[in-house]
């Protein structure tokens, strides 16, 4: 996660509140106030972002610029708000245009810090699970690093490409970019509305201000807000990824549901709006699988999403299926992204 956002972990933790199986979440996004040890911890967290930020807010420090025009997708907040099928729709929308886009990442939980390219043998241990999914749903290139600046330039030195999508960043402050996009979940919206780690904001809600697109994930989009929806009707089996059937047929039966993702809430609710029998098995973003974290027994068949079906398919499970979402948005929206880019 970039700097400051990965602060507030390193402390809290120390206090134990960042565990899994602790109430945090109940407290950002339930009637519950934070305690007041929580709201003390607040300061530390705003100074190291303003250590962090200041830097660049008063022109010590330059955003580094790229040859190429660059377009940021974040978030304000900590978890999954929907960055991921976004950028995939944008890289594809992009293409559509004449565009030649390349993606880089933080590489969420990758064993290598250093700048490196994704390739047909990238494992998510070691690039992460967001960045493989999509290179794989889009075969653009897609570099990760610690560094996104060096992750964006090993790209350009390898792939003639003309626009540098970042999938996350926006508190990723040496990268200069032309155009951020704030994902916002539409259901949850912004919790409390209070700062790591009494609340989920990793930047204050002035932030949105200064943010050329704000996107809506599900829910009721707000005014200067872009509606967003995930569409998911077909499942893929992890076996066979040309073994496919309609998700319906999965109507009636009883299915032992996965997802390590921000909010598997939105995959368990989806699941149920077609009419499946769901068995929640949530776990934490990024969850690094193991064969027995899914082995639930019995028969009945296995449904997750595409983010934790890139790091299960080496468990040889014939009963296991994803479910791939799209993100549908109006074309307007990928139209103003290209004529922003044009000026």
């Amino acid at each position: 996660m970039p700097a400051p956002a990965g602060i507030p972990f390193i402390f809290a933790s120390a206090f134990g509140v960042m565990k899994p199986s602790q109430r945090l979440p109940e407290i950002w996004y339930g009637a519950e106030p934070p305690p007041l040890w929580l709201r003390a911890l607040v300061p530390i967290y705003r100074a190291l972002r303003a250590l962090h930020r200041t830097p660049y807010a008063l022109g010590w420090k330059q955003p580094q610029r790229l040859p190429v025009p660059v377009i940021v997708v974040g978030n304000i907040t900590v978890g999954g708000t929907g960055k991921t099928p976004l950028v995939i729709a944008l890289v594809e929308a992009l293409r559509a245009r004449g565009r030649r886009p390349g993606v880089i990442s933080r590489g969420y939980g990758a064993g290598q810090g250093a700048a490196q390219l994704l390739d047909g043998t990238s494992a998510a241990t070691h690039v992460g699970d967001e960045p493989l999914l999509i290179r794989e749903a889009t075969g653009v290139p897609v570099a990760v690093g610690r560094d996104r600046v060096a992750a964006a330039r090993l790209l350009l030195s390898q792939h003639d490409c003309d626009v540098i999508v970042a999938d996350d960043g926006l508190q990723h402050y040496p990268l200069f970019r032309n155009v951020e996009i704030c994902v916002i979940d539409g259901e949850r919206r912004f919790g409390n509305g209070l700062l790591l780690p009494a609340g989920p904001l990793r930047e204050p809600l002035a932030r949105l201000d200064s943010i050329d697109f704000r996107v809506c994930n599900g829910g009721e989009a707000r005014e200067c807000e872009v509606s967003m929806r995930l569409l998911g009707d077909t499942a893929v089996s992890l076996n066979d990824p040309t073994a496919r059937k309609p998700l319906h047929e999965f109507a009636g039966h009883r299915v032992h549901a996965v997802a390590g993702i921000g909010n598997p809430a939105r995959f368990f609710a989806s699941l149920r709006a077609a009419g499946i029998d769901v068995i929640e098995h949530p776990f934490p973003d990024h969850h690094a699988y193991t064969a027995a974290d899914i082995d639930f027994g019995g028969d009945a068949p296995m449904l997750m999403t595409e983010k934790d079906a890139v790091k299960c398919r080496a468990f040889d499970r014939a009963d296991a299926w994803c479910v791939p979402v799209r993100a549908q948005l109006p074309a307007e929206f990928f139209d103003a992204i290209a004529a922003r880019l044009q000026s």
